[in-house]
């Protein structure tokens, strides 16, 4: 670890593994700041759905990307559990950022090198910020190309069926009319979009750690890499 930098932790996996959630609390136990760079996609494609901008239109994202101001904040009061809001130009987009069509949205963004290349500074930027002590970063590449020299890198990964599963119960928690055999559809479309782009394809860092949440709780895979990062930590000289 740079001593000019606080400890990072760098969660990767595809749609569904559980990183947002394990992330979220290892980040909360640790004292760490949590960004969520797959939020940062889909406000993306957000912003450019509601500006009639197609996603594989690099002149018109590459204009689009200079003036998003894309924040995070924490919960309201009594709201602790729903975890930090996503703002976009002030307003609380993290509901809208969360439909189906947003989550094919940030594969499809996510894939145009204008975009990546155009936010991988604001990533970096709000996991270093004076005062951490550390930062969670968790999306796709984190590991591989946002933060290659992560002080712990993790790649969560689940079985297709439950992970399909545990966006259908997340959706239907919503009051989402939707069937099951359509979000796996759309989770493996997803899979496949991320794991075959030319830039930043999905995969594990050669030196992550590969969890297999499948049959695991939440509490269970935190405490895991709350062990792993406890024993990085141990005798490292801290600035």
């Amino acid at each position: 670890m740079s001593p000019a930098r606080p400890f990072i932790v760098a969660i990767d996996g595809p749609a569904g593994a559980g990183k947002s959630t394990v992330s979220r609390r290892l980040a909360a136990r640790l004292g760490f700041a949590m960004v969520d760079t797959g939020a940062i996609y889909r406000t993306v494609a957000l912003a450019a759905s509601r500006r009639g901008i197609a996603f594989d239109d690099d002149a018109g994202l590459a204009r689009l990307l200079p003036g998003l101001d894309i924040r995070f904040a924490p919960p309201p009061p009594g709201r602790e559990a729903s975890g930090q809001r996503v703002l976009l130009g002030g307003e609380d987009v993290s509901e809208a950022i969360r439909s189906p069509p947003m989550s094919l949205g940030a594969s499809a963004v996510s894939a145009r090198p204008v975009v990546r290349q155009g936010l991988l500074g604001l990533q970096r930027r709000l996991a270093t910020a004076d005062g951490l002590a550390g930062a969670v970063l968790e999306g796709r590449d984190i590991g591989t190309v946002v933060f290659p020299d992560a002080d712990a890198k993790f790649f969560l990964t689940a079985s297709d069926e439950m992970r399909a599963r545990r966006r259908f119960d997340e959706l239907r928690a919503k009051g989402e009319r939707v069937r099951f055999e359509d979000v796996l559809a759309d989770q493996r479309k997803r899979d496949r979009d991320d794991r075959e782009r030319e830039v930043a394809p999905l995969r594990p860092a050669p030196d992550a750690v590969v969890v297999d949440s499948t049959g695991l709780t939440a509490d269970d895979v935190v405490d895991r890499l709350a062990a792993e990062v406890a024993e990085r930590r141990k005798g490292e000289a801290r600035p």
